[in-house]
């Protein structure tokens, strides 16, 4: 079922100074960290596995709002992407698995 939520990667977030001076943008990684805490948050059994595909469209400023929907009609794959003001920034398909 497909499903959709935001988040905001803060202008202080501890990544922000050395990525990169005068001119911060989120690292692929945070976004990417916080796009699959989202989607996974109401999935308490299910964990991510890996990356099939990752994607980044666009730059992502600190502060921002993102928002991210998944397609995860598939038990074993989410496809994804993230948004701002309806501008594709990122995009992807992961690997699911179970919980330990």
């Amino acid at each position: 079922m497909p499903s959709s939520s935001r988040f905001v990667i803060p202008h202080d977030h501890p990544s922000g100074p050395g990525h990169f001076p005068g001119r911060p943008i989120v690292p692929g990684a945070v976004l990417l960290d916080c796009a699959m805490a989202v989607l996974l948050r109401d999935r308490p059994s299910t964990r991510l596995v890996g990356f099939d595909e990752v994607k980044f469209v666009s730059p992502v400023l600190p502060g921002a709002q993102v928002s991210v929907t998944g397609d995860d009609r598939l038990t074993d794959r989410l496809t994804f992407a993230c948004a701002i003001d309806g501008r594709t920034v990122l995009r992807g398909r992961a690997r699911l698995g179970r919980a330990r």
